[in-house]
């Protein structure tokens, strides 16, 4: 189901297959002298972006939020429209002849917002999402639980890099370090911070498949904790890559409701998200961890 796409302020409710819009009040602008104003045609400059959040295990609080911030950075900055889905219905290249409903080949960009579990997708459905990043040249963000999503599938985890083993320190103010200052989605973070959030340890990932973008300070850890499994202490917080031709960005930010009125947080995604377009360059070259104390 197609979201309404003129509201500033919303609270999606998700039901079903559809993101339902609630507690919106639709105020109708009229002229002085009382009639509807003409409709504005859709620019058609606009990229598309479809943002999924399928849950088939844990399901987050925040999706809503991810949801709603996706849509009005797109809306307030003119740069994109948003088809906000909770099924995966339009993760295909297959025509839907009559509906109105769109394909694959109609979006720019795919962002997973925090699904979990293996996402209902047929064999042609994945051949149809890689070929949109590998070899069309389309991009995919990964918002925190899309590392917690398709371990059955091999090629989704070589595509974002990686999946999730475990949040060692559950929610807490997490000792943050910027590794490349230059990439534009987090350059306008200072070079160490606190962020209170969710950090996922990954598995079957490398630092070498991808470039670290944040990550915690390894210095500030506690590793008394049955629940860390990196014995090389490299616990990476956002990252680029390339899969094939196409832009990746993943980022374990986003866990609560909270991070998304985070001003930081959500010009991180904005900036991810013009990044994956291709409106602004930044690399994706790997590079060695930071030395202890950088």
């Amino acid at each position: 189901m197609r979201t309404l796409r003129n509201s500033r302020f919303f609270s999606p409710v998700l039901t079903g297959a559809a993101v339902v819009l609630g507690s919106v009040v639709m105020l109708a602008q009229t002229s002085p002298q009382g009639t509807p104003p003409v409709p504005h045609a859709k620019p058609t400059h606009l990229k598309h972006v479809l943002v999924i959040s399928q849950t088939n295990g844990f399901e987050h609080d925040s999706i809503p939020e991810a949801m709603a911030a996706i849509f009005n950075m797109g809306k307030e900055s003119g740069l994109w429209d948003t088809e906000m889905r909770t099924d995966t219905k339009l993760l295909t290249k297959k025509e839907f002849k009559g509906n109105n409903a769109k394909n694959l080949n109609y979006f720019d960009l795919v962002v997973f917002a925090s699904t979990t579990g293996e996402l209902t997708l047929d064999d042609s459905q994945k051949a149809d999402f890689l070929s949109f990043v590998h070899d069309d040249g389309k991009g995919f963000v990964g918002i925190h639980a899309a590392l917690d999503t398709n371990y059955k599938w091999p090629e989704y985890g070589e595509m974002i890099g990686g999946w999730f083993n475990e949040h060692p320190w559950m929610t807490f103010n997490a000792p943050i370090r910027v590794e490349d200052p230059d990439f534009p989605a987090v350059r306008h973070f200072p070079k160490a911070f606190v962020k209170y959030d969710e950090i996922y340890q990954p598995k079957e990932w490398s630092r070498d498949k991808v470039n670290v973008l944040l990550s915690l300070d390894p210095d500030k850890l506690d590793y008394n904790n049955p629940r860390v499994h990196r014995d090389d202490h490299d616990f990476a917080i956002a990252w680029s890559k390339m899969y094939g031709k196409g832009r990746v960005f993943y980022s374990t930010l986003g866990h609560t409701e909270e991070s998304w009125d985070d001003p930081d947080i959500r010009k991180m995604y904005f900036e991810a998200i013009r990044w994956t377009l291709g409106m602004t360059e930044g690399s994706t070259a790997s590079h060695p961890k930071l030395p202890a104390g950088h």
